[in-house]
């Protein structure tokens, strides 16, 4: 069966050509079983009608789709824990398909673990089956929780043992894709800069500018700055709220939409912690949760060092000074859109983002994050529903006491939404690592999906009770 008529192929990337991407083949699985397809983005796309045989096709075995070139393995550098690498590159992943969604938007369908590609060096170009899972989880839980997100559009199980120094081995492997507004990374400058090419740096400005930015005027290279910093700040700022640590935010995994993607050793916080960290491997706590918007700006700086290169310096210089303040703003808006209430101003929201922080640094352990804002949604209007639960011994003393005041000034948001049966529960939905752990043990063990399954449609629930947009 063809595509719907929403199908709309539009592969603009591959039309930049062989300085930017290498054509490629997937790997020749041994078997493709299907364990996962997001036919809601696949709706948004005009891919919900495929059959599961022509899924796999299509995500298993990348038989293109049509109107599309055939898959390319984008080229880009970056900096890792602040090394420069010059050898990077899609090493286990390529560019499948882009196509229009239903508003306009230009959508990437691309790869993890499809197998090696000319940037793979030793690698193997394979995703093990948990890694896989765990990124279906994250993407999903994130995006219920309002973050700017990739979405992964299909999950795999490819049929062939991998060896990993991280997880038990041999261990089972499959192949990933994931649906995001743009692959352009950071690191897709970088790498045109360390050649000092900046004709190339010139043509992804343009690229960037037109299909990703359009408000920006043509040639105006700090105004495409700008909107990449307000982007990455509300993209941060999200996580910050979501209580969400990336793990590896280096430059070649932040891209110039804004999204949250590739999804490697994340973790959420189970309590306020500004020192945890998700990589077992970040010995120094460089990407720990309160660290991640300065590794973000640091991010940035980086990419206006890029753009220096065709543009006046001092204008990108401020342009890369709006994070601080765009972030902050970012940060209040989205504490304010967690506990579902209204802003009455920056002094006021400020209180309330500084009291719910206190609230949470004073309970330490004993009061998870996730509860909190699930407890107060919607405001004082929870009141009785919070100091009942529980959680309701925690919610006493004086940061109580200066949280409750600071609530009390905002009025609610939408307050019909807790009519739904979401807030009857006791618990809210949360992706800490045992329960991830026990989703994997049960397939591990007997290759039983119920509980991943279970997992998703109780966060698909999630996600229509907290209703966040935007």
């Amino acid at each position: 069966m063809p595509p719907s008529s929403a199908y709309r192929p539009e592969p603009r990337f591959f039309d930049l050509g062989p300085d930017y991407a290498d054509a490629v083949a997937a790997a020749d699985f041994p078997e493709t079983i299907l364990r996962y397809r997001n036919d809601r983005a696949a709706g948004q796309v005009g891919l919900e009608g495929l059959s599961d045989a022509e899924w796999i096709a299509h995500f298993g075995r990348f038989q293109p789709l049509p109107g599309q070139p055939g898959p390319v393995a984008m080229r880009y550098h970056g900096h890792q824990f602040r090394q420069y690498n010059p050898d990077l590159g899609d090493g286990r992943g390529f560019l499948a398909a882009q196509m229009r969604d239903a508003s306009g938007r230009l959508l990437d369908l691309g790869t993890k673990g499809s197998g090696q590609t000319p940037w793979s060096r030793n690698g193997d170009g394979r995703l093990t089956l948990k890694g896989g899972m765990r990124e279906v989880l994250a993407a999903t839980m994130l995006e219920t929780l309002g973050v700017p997100t990739s979405r992964a559009f299909s999950l795999i199980e490819t049929g062939e043992a991998l060896e990993r120094g991280d997880e038990p081995s041999p261990t089972r492997s499959a192949v990933l894709v994931r649906l995001q507004h743009s692959h352009v990374r950071f690191g897709t400058f970088q790498r045109a800069a360390y050649f000092k090419r900046t004709d190339q740096i010139e043509t992804l400005i343009e690229h960037v500018r037109t299909l990703y930015h359009p408000s920006v005027a043509t040639g105006d290279v700090p105004g495409l700055m700008t909107a990449i910093v307000e982007a990455s700040a509300k993209l941060t700022a999200r996580w910050i709220a979501a209580g969400f640590v990336h793990g590896v935010l280096n430059t070649d995994n932040l891209n110039v939409t804004g999204e949250s993607f590739d999804y490697g050793p994340w973790r959420f916080l189970p309590h306020y912690d500004p020192q945890f960290t998700a990589a077992y491997f970040d010995h120094g706590g460089l990407y720990a949760f309160a660290r991640q918007p300065e590794a973000v700006f640091w991010n940035l700086t980086q990419l206006a060092s890029c753009l220096a290169l065709v543009s006046d310096a001092k204008s990108l210089a401020d342009a890369l000074n709006g994070f601080g303040p765009a972030y902050i703003r970012e940060l209040r808006a989205a504490f304010l859109m967690r506990l579902g209430v209204h802003s009455l101003g920056e002094a006021a929201d400020q209180r309330l983002v500084d009291a719910t922080l206190g609230l949470m640094r004073e309970a330490g352990a004993d009061l998870r994050w996730e509860p909190v804002f699930f407890d107060w949604f919607g405001g004082f209007a929870s009141s009785a529903r919070a100091l009942s639960g529980p959680r309701a011994r925690l919610y006493q003393g004086e940061a109580f006491d200066v949280f409750r005041f600071a609530l009390m000034e905002h009025a609610p948001d939408r307050i019909e939404r807790l009519e739904h049966p979401m807030f009857a529960a006791r618990e809210p939905e949360e992706m800490l690592i045992d329960e991830v752990e026990a989703i994997w043990a049960a397939i591990d063990a007997d290759d039983d999906w119920a509980p991943f399954h279970a997992k998703l449609e109780r966060l698909e629930a999630a996600r229509l009770a907290w209703g966040f947009t935007g």
